[in-house]
């Protein structure tokens, strides 16, 4: 089940100030820090090791060494295996994230090398000039720079396979090298458990007053308990339950010590119906949101776009994406339906940035994909409202061949209509006139005897608008499918009968 975690700066108040402008309880925690550090250090050394570990034996040596309690223990344990859990899976992705670069770049290089090789045949030819099938890297002069565009290739081919060199390297290093674990000072951990008082035998907090068991070792110095008065967690729409198990986390930011306490979210009364009553699609681009709302019976009856600015600093731009997600959840309510996004993966396309062009970068780059969907998320958590994600397979090109010029709609806004309408399960057919000067109408009631999806005719008609020199786009203009379906069976001909 999801959890959540509300965190707010340690209050100070006038009244439990000292000499030394700190509460008791700053003191305690200035105190208990090092040596919670030092036992997590210890313990995240341990386990990097690769030793079998038993964690009851583990916790009696940190008992004995440290001169802290069980719970004490169980949480720097807790704290430090999930800290190593998660240096482990970070040297993963990053393996994983070379090994894609690397495979993206030598797939570059065998493709340059091929398309160079095969325009030197092509001119070594006597009669290259009347040849039918033309050249696939024709040979041009640049009397600006004085040089080729077969030299610029070479010259890119060479760095590339200096690249190639310097990943393999660093991927084998990777492999062997010893993971390490950075452990943060000046912080204290305490995990909880849903069958204490309060949710925590440790750190205890009724509503209003904290109060923490002191550990053996600072007994003399701070006596068995101290306290502070730090309120509640303010929110507009709370979900902080009285009973279940709360995680404690101290730490030191910024000069300000701060507290964050981690649990399982009460549940919230569902505001969204069942999609079977219509949905919201949403289609998310680095310069705004599409989105359509779709009744029960796959029909469209409203649309529209939120505007989006690039460039931002991160803390403008995690505004600017909270306030799209509250428009949206706004939306979801007023039609009581559930919210359809694309379950998307940029970790493929991040990794092929340098072979795709300096605007792909950085249109990718800029925009933080990842976070939008996260604080969406959350965001429509709170509000009672269920988010679908479904499989982004060829909803631009749905919406634009189908609902762009049906509707009047925006490239973004006929992906979202897509978009809903998968988080419907209704089917999306290709429309006859196309099929028909595609050559696969016939192939059609063949290949649903074989059992094939409907998305095979989408993955042709994909593949021959990437073949040809006409633009997606130009279906949102285009008012008859003939004339322009016409041309690309013909120009698919003509390259067959040249091959």
């Amino acid at each position: 089940m999801p959890t959540l975690t509300y965190v707010k700066g340690l209050p100070t108040p006038a009244e439990e100030l000292n000499s030394l402008g700190l509460t008791e309880f700053e003191m305690f925690l200035a105190a208990y820090a090092p040596v919670f550090h030092k036992a997590a250090c210890e313990t995240a050394n341990y386990l990097l090791t690769g030793n079998s570990f038993n964690k009851s034996s583990w916790n009696t040596h940190l008992q004995t060494t440290y001169g802290i309690s069980k719970r004490h223990a169980n949480g720097v344990i807790s704290h430090d295996q999930g800290a190593v859990d998660a240096s482990k899976e970070h040297r993963k992705r990053h393996i994983k994230t070379l090994e894609g670069k690397l495979k993206s770049i030598n797939s570059w290089i065998s493709k340059s090398e091929k398309k160079l090789t095969e325009s030197v045949k092509f001119y070594a030819k006597k009669n290259w000039q009347n040849s039918n099938t033309g050249c696939r890297f024709s040979l041009s002069c640049s009397l600006q720079f004085r040089s080729t565009n077969w030299k610029k290739i070479r010259f890119q081919i060479h760095n590339k396979k200096r690249r190639v060199y310097q990943l393999a390297r660093q991927i084998e290093h990777l492999k062997t090298a010893p993971i390490q674990t950075v452990i943060p000072r000046n912080q204290a951990f305490v995990v909880g458990s849903k069958d204490e008082s309060f949710g925590n035998q440790v750190c205890q907090w009724n509503g209003d007053v904290l109060k923490f068991r002191v550990p053996a070792c600072l007994e003399s110095k701070f006596g068995k308990y101290v306290q502070t008065r730090i309120g509640n967690f303010d929110r507009n729409i709370n979900r902080l339950p009285k009973d279940g198990s709360k995680t404690w986390h101290f730490y030191r930011k910024n000069g300000k010590w701060n507290v964050a306490v981690h649990f399982t979210p009460a549940q919230v009364e569902r505001v969204s119906r069942h999609s079977a009553y219509g949905c919201i699609g949403i289609d998310m681009n680095p310069g705004s949101i599409g989105w359509a709302y779709v009744d029960r019976d796959g029909n469209l009856k409203n649309h529209g776009q939120i505007p989006l600015q690039m460039g931002l600093p991160s803390g403008k731009q995690d505004a600017q994406i909270v306030d799209a997600c509250l428009q949206l959840a706004t939306l979801a309510d007023t039609f009581a339906c559930p919210i359809v996004c694309e379950q998307l993966d940029f970790s493929t396309k991040k990794e092929q940035l340098c072979e795709r062009g300096k605007k792909y970068a950085r249109m990718l780059s800029l925009w933080a994909y990842s976070r939008f969907y996260e604080l969406l998320e959350s965001i429509l958590s709170n509000h009672g409202i269920y988010l679908m994600k479904v499989n982004p397979a060829y909803t631009s090109v749905i919406g634009l061949v189908k609902y762009a010029r049906q509707y009047a709609l925006a490239s973004d806004e006929a992906a979202a209509m897509a978009i809903a309408r998968r988080g419907m399960k209704l089917t999306e057919n290709i429309p006859a006139t196309i099929t028909a000067y595609l050559s696969v109408f016939a192939k059609r009631l063949r290949q649903e005897k074989d059992g094939k999806h409907v998305w095979s005719h989408w993955f042709q008609l994909n593949n021959l608008i990437k073949k040809s020199s006409i633009k997606r786009h130009n279906f949102y203009a285009i008012s008859n499918w003939e004339s322009l379906v016409k041309r690309w069976s013909e120009q698919s001909s003509q390259s067959k009968r040249k091959c």
